[in-house]
């Protein structure tokens, strides 16, 4: 036999080797890149958190859930959620949806939402058709038409800012009527 043939045979089944592995290992390589974009789904969430301490700092149930772990988005259908100070309620959030960026250090409430903060004298509701929340400095906004409504006064603001823990509300051009207790 001629030892070019036996040459040629080796070049022949390396190259078929060589290629089988070179192309089983990329396939493998866009396995791995396909799941690092996978977004989760899940339905009927009921989720309760505590903070530092142990005390509870947030209850909420949504129907439908979807987070892309690659951007760091969230996507809630019909959430309910209530905050908590010392283990007791003090502001209820609803929306139809939601959607939550940088792991949720921004949420953006949208769809026939409602904003509660529960106060000792009663409760100031904010009804808008959106909402940024800032979960972890408990802030909010909206330059939105925004619908407040207080045991004191109901009025329609073009927007607002308010620090949840401070209860410091800012709204801009306000029409309404405002009737002080006696």
């Amino acid at each position: 036999m001629d030892t070019r043939v036996l040459y040629i045979t080796a070049i022949v089944i390396a190259s078929v080797s060589g290629g089988y592995y070179y192309f089983s290992g990329k396939g493998n390589k866009l396995e791995t890149d396909s799941a690092r974009s996978m977004t989760y789904s899940a339905k009927q969430i009921q989720l309760t958190q505590t903070d530092e301490n142990g005390q509870l700092s947030i209850q909420a149930k949504v129907d439908q859930l979807e987070q892309d772990m690659q951007k760091k988005t969230t996507t809630l259908t019909n959430l309910n959620a209530s905050t908590f100070t010392n283990n007791v309620v003090d502001a209820t959030f609803f929306a139809k949806q939601a959607n939550g960026y940088d792991d949720n250090t921004k949420v953006v409430l949208s769809q026939d939402v409602i904003a509660t903060k529960l106060m000792q004298n009663g409760k100031l509701q904010f009804h808008t058709e959106e909402l940024t929340a800032y979960p972890k400095t408990r802030d909010i906004e909206t330059d939105k038409v925004v619908k407040v409504e207080s045991p004191q006064a109901e009025f329609v603001s073009q927007g607002l800012k308010a620090n949840l823990n401070e209860g410091q509300y800012e709204f801009s051009n306000i029409r309404g009527k405002y009737e002080p207790n006696s």
